[in-house]
């Protein structure tokens, strides 16, 4: 992190403080302040879309889960899953440059820090999450390729954030994809992550105009009788082979070195968004044994078609009777799996969204697809490509809306997020 550390000047654009009424945090309201001790901070949560709490934990705790906002790290990538997110993405306003683009983060990241600590907005609180503990929250800041652009940082882009390629099995919305920044919001409790959403929303001010919105959801902690991996909307466990932090090149594949460049993206990560709808109407037509040979596991305990159980090693070269291979060549869990991919791994942790009906009935469903790696061209663009030649769960999948954002480290205390890369 940078060694000077500038006080949070206030710009013309930035809303007038407003202190929380007495000073009292929500958590102070709920009586909830001396129940921290239950709080899990971020090293010690849970990872990524396959995580879940060491214990099933009681509804009546939720509120107590304390994420911080200062650290190595962002928040909101090897925290725990969280059972409601919302993802944002703005775009600056006309002639918004570097200027006012250091004076949103800045407003941003004092924001995040009170709301992570369960206290109200430092102004124009709404008092939508007034009852409520921290239950979790987690707010994460990126910047998108046009971003450098429109604030004069060409210099200091990552080749890393160079766009995406195109994939044959694309049906992407413009207006719903990209933009000059992105926002991802996730708690415990649904008031709690709309209240951040507003929040945000309002801070931006005159400086930056939202681009696109989306919704999503997860099971809640504890909804379960043990710890288990998450479903998605098809009602595949999946995640299972997800990195995790005790594995021994988990930050490698995860996490831009210290060392890295640029310097900014030091302990940063790269993030992939897709709105990815599931064809559900076509995959509940499947039946059963249908649907486990398109994903290659099995859909009660996700355990590979080879045998054994959920994290049983997949055995690719097992044939059945007829000297078929049990797991097709073309099944999802076969084609992703790092070793067939050169290695290449992605911390997944997504959301599920339900965003109504098509006017045939047919729902507007799936999963915001997000995923964290050091370099997506390392990550996420290998694993696509391949799936796009031959998966088999591309008839049952539409791509409909994608990013790719440059996610510096944590800030330090004192700082805000991305100051080494605006006053750099």
């Amino acid at each position: 992190m940078a060694d000077h550390t500038l006080p949070r000047a206030r710009t013309s654009d930035a809303p007038q403080a407003e202190p929380a009424a007495g000073g009292i945090s929500r958590r102070a309201l709920l009586g909830t302040a001396g129940a921290t001790g239950l709080a899990l901070g971020a090293a010690g949560a849970a990872v990524g879309y396959a995580a879940a709490p060491a214990q099933a934990t009681p509804l009546s705790s939720l509120g107590a889960g304390r994420a911080m906002f200062h650290g190595k790290h962002q928040p909101g990538i090897t925290d725990a899953l969280q059972a409601r997110g919302h993802l944002i993405a703005f775009d600056l306003a006309p002639g918004a440059g570097r200027r006012e683009a250091t004076a949103l983060l800045r407003r941003w990241s004092a924001t995040a820090e009170r709301l992570m600590a369960g206290e109200a907005a430092p102004h124009g609180d709404t008092g939508v999450a007034r009852d409520a503990g921290p239950s979790s929250l987690t707010i994460t800041f990126g910047f998108g390729y046009s971003f450098f652009g429109r604030t004069g940082l060409e210099k200091q882009r990552p080749g890393a954030l160079d766009p995406l390629p195109d994939f044959s099995s694309d049906r992407l919305d413009k207006a719903r994809s990209d933009g000059d920044l992105w926002v991802q919001i996730g708690a415990n409790d649904a008031l709690v992550a709309f209240h951040a959403l507003r929040a945000i929303q309002k801070d931006a001010g005159s400086a930056a105009r939202v681009r696109w919105q989306m919704n999503g959801f997860n099971r809640s902690p504890g909804a379960t009788a043990h710890p288990m991996t998450a479903r998605n909307l098809m009602g595949q466990v999946d995640g299972t082979r997800n990195p995790k932090p005790a594995d021994p090149d988990f930050d490698r594949k995860v996490f831009v070195p210290a060392t890295g460049e640029p310097a900014w993206m030091a302990n940063g990560s790269y993030v992939v968004v897709r709105r990815i709808r599931m064809l559900l109407d076509d995959w509940e037509k499947l039946s059963l044994a249908a649907q486990e040979q398109v994903i290659g596991r099995r859909k009660a305990d996700g355990a590979p078609l080879s045998g054994g159980g959920e994290t049983t090693e997949m055995d690719l070269e097992k044939t059945d009777a007829h000297g078929d291979y049990v797991v097709p060549l073309n099944a999802h869990a076969r084609i992703t799996r790092p070793d067939r991919n050169g290695g290449a791994a992605m911390l997944r942790r997504p959301f599920s969204y339900h965003d109504g009906f098509d006017p045939d009935g047919t729902p507007d469903a799936g999963l915001l697809f997000i995923c964290w790696q050091a370099d997506p061209l390392r990550g996420f663009v290998p694993v696509q490509r391949k799936l796009d030649r031959g998966d088999a769960l591309s008839r049952y999948i539409r791509h409909e809306a994608s990013g790719l954002f440059a996610v510096p480290g944590g800030a330090a205390k004192g700082e805000y997020v991305g100051q080494r890369l605006l006053e750099g």
